[in-house]
């Protein structure tokens, strides 16, 4: 009877990761949905909140000790509905009035092809390396949502979605960004655990939320920017470090 009732509960507790995960396929849909509606700002809302959903499923699923190959595959899929198709929808929706049909298709597909490459590249990643505080290559969810935030700082300064020029150079950034050989810190995910590290970050988040409720993308789209820079910036100076101390070595020998 025990045994019947620690299998049924175990059972019960795998849902909880995959709803979550469902939940931010949903939102996607739903922000497709909006973005076609001609309600993009509300569109970018939902992703926003599926990119937090993103983030805690798998957190879930370690911590209850289900994790699963299904519950990675799922999670991929989800992912490529609310970052990779998402984001498509919305340059082709916005920004390629005026371009021939064929080069505004293929600008608006950047994001799901690279996103896509990025998802598969990852899932070939083995345990080791998905451990480490940094991932290869920009994370779709953190390229969909400095995409997002670009419109949401437009909307909020100017009163418009932004110059389709600067949009698409930014697609095609991004979309590199995320195929790219540059390791890029993992956001930490916050715990309620006592230790100065962990309050450090709670207090940050709950800040951030609030000024990114009250400015929105004057907040996040520099906060976006400044996390890319910084990333690429740090990859770069090591890289710089690493090929001296490589010639050093040579000429050593």
């Amino acid at each position: 009877m025990t045994n019947d009732y620690g299998f049924r509960k175990k059972s019960t507790k795998r849902f909880i990761p995959n709803i979550l995960t469902l939940l931010n396929m949903f939102l996607g849909f739903f922000s497709i949905v909006l973005i076609l509606g001609d309600e993009p700002i509300k569109g970018g809302t939902l992703i926003l909140f599926a990119s937090i959903l993103d983030a805690f499923d798998g957190k879930i699923a370690r911590v209850l000790g289900i994790d699963s190959q299904f519950g990675m595959e799922f999670d991929s899929l989800a992912d490529t509905v609310s970052f990779c198709v998402v984001p498509s929808v919305l340059i082709y929706s916005l920004y390629i009035d005026g371009l021939p049909a064929l080069l505004g298709g293929f600008i608006s597909f950047i994001p799901l092809m690279f996103g896509t490459i990025r998802l598969a590249k990852f899932n070939l990643e083995n345990s080791e390396i998905k451990s480490q505080s940094f991932t290869v290559g920009l994370t779709t969810p953190a390229s969909t949502i400095t995409l997002f935030a670009y419109l949401f700082f437009c909307k909020d300064l100017y009163g418009n979605f932004g110059d389709p020029r600067t949009a698409l150079m930014l697609v095609g950034s991004l979309g590199v960004l995320m195929v790219s050989p540059i390791p890029f810190n993992k956001f930490p995910l916050l715990s309620f655990k006592s230790g100065r590290a962990n309050s450090f970050f709670l207090v940050s988040f709950i800040l951030w939320t609030i000024l990114f409720f009250i400015y929105k993308g004057l907040v996040l789209f520099p906060m976006s920017l400044l996390y890319i820079s910084w990333n690429i910036f740090r990859w770069l100076t090591l890289s710089g470090r690493n090929s001296i101390q490589s010639q050093i070595d040579h000429s050593g020998n």
